[in-house]
């Protein structure tokens, strides 16, 4: 019986952390895709470059912002005010976007509080850095799903006592 549950906590380990890595690769080419469209209208030289830079800079959590603070200075620079500014607006819309849409995909797909995850975002970032930006929702997701059983088995034995 101990064998059979150690199994069901590691699949469940599994599938939390599945959600997790998902919503940073998609929150990655969604942020980088958006960016890329944005730096093409506005003109910005290199846009395969800059784009694919973006990309990996989100998957290692630092995010499109660097490239974008450059673009944006580039295009007030060769464009003027007018462009620049609606570039600006744009770049913040993307540096800002991974914010919203990572714990939102990764509550889709892991069914936890949202709560739950904004909590093992910014604790993982506090206590391990970028890399507890996966390991602070998985352990959380972890520990959840492991107090949800632990109450539901001790439910169930209580219904089945009184039963």
């Amino acid at each position: 019986m101990p064998d059979r549950e150690a199994r069901t906590w590691c699949i469940s380990l599994l599938r939390r952390f599945e959600p997790v890595a998902l919503g940073v690769v998609v929150t990655a080419v969604v942020q980088s895709g958006l960016a890329g469209i944005g730096l093409a209208l506005a003109g910005v030289p290199f846009v395969r470059i800059l784009t694919a830079l973006m990309f990996i800079l989100a998957v290692a959590q630092v995010g499109a912002g660097p490239v974008l603070i450059a673009a944006v200075v580039w295009v007030y620079a060769k464009s003027g005010a007018l462009w620049g500014s609606v570039f600006l607006v744009w770049a913040i819309f993307c540096g800002t976007l991974d914010n919203f849409l990572r714990p939102m995909l990764i509550r889709h797909g892991a069914d936890l509080p949202l709560l739950l995850i904004f909590a093992g975002v910014i604790g993982g970032l506090i206590a391990f850095g970028v890399i507890g930006l996966f390991i602070g929702p998985v352990v959380l997701a972890v520990a959840y799903t492991l107090l949800v059983d632990w109450v539901t088995a001790g439910e169930a034995i209580d219904s089945h006592e009184q039963g």
